[in-house]
């Protein structure tokens, strides 16, 4: 989601919300970003899920940006946007957007575009069901 003028407020549905804590920091002090897209992966999966009806595999990670830091304190929340399916698979795009503890600012912080592919239970790929 290129564009030349900032974001100034999410797209997509809120998915996760959880709290950035000192156990998840790097070196640095700030959140790691293991951290983040690992929490971007539970809500894309989640969304993905509910969209499959079933079981999904993350399949892919692509165009991921890091656009400012998250620090300890803030309240961090993932919004999940369908944005193509296709027969077996799914990609959405995902923002996670912070409401800074100090100063109570609202910044996005990371985006990036999740592939999920549906699956059965022996973990083979499956048809998509008719969307509602």
């Amino acid at each position: 989601m290129s564009n030349s003028t900032p974001q100034t407020a999410p797209e997509g549905d809120l998915t996760l919300q959880t709290v950035a804590f000192p156990k998840d920091t790097n070196s640095g002090g700030d959140i790691f970003g293991g951290w983040v897209i690992s929490q971007m992966d539970i809500a894309a999966g989640t969304t993905a899920q509910q969209r499959a009806n079933g079981r999904v595999a993350t399949v892919a990670i692509e165009a991921m940006r890091f656009h400012a830091p998250i620090l300890v304190g803030d309240l961090v929340s993932v919004y999940t946007k369908i944005v193509k399916t296709g027969r077996t698979s799914l990609t959405m795009h995902v923002e996670t957007w912070v409401r800074r503890q100090r100063t109570s600012e609202l910044v996005m912080v990371t985006e990036g575009d999740f592939t999920f592919v549906a699956i059965k239970d022996s973990g083979i790929k499956r048809a998509l069901p008719p969307q509602d």
